[in-house]
């Protein structure tokens, strides 16, 4: 059954990449590649993005307190 499933995936799944590697004239290596590589930047760059968004919202708040009243200051 997984060989039945790899082959499936290795005759129609990465067919695209051929097909887009033809297209482009560079190999098919460097098509899967590029999407691998993609993919962990997508995956790590939107990681760092909340991080530095968490951040930010932590010193908006600790700066920029509400005040009750005026005397308060």
């Amino acid at each position: 059954m997984i060989s039945n499933f790899r082959y499936w995936l290795t005759k129609y799944g990465f067919y695209v990449c051929s097909r887009l590697a033809d297209w482009l004239g560079i190999k098919v290596k460097n098509v899967r590649l590029f999407f691998i590589y993609l993919s962990f930047t997508t995956l790590v760059g939107g990681f760092v993005i909340y991080l530095i968004l968490a951040f930010w919202m932590r010193m908006k708040d600790m700066i920029y307190k509400e005040r009750s009243s005026v005397f308060d200051l």
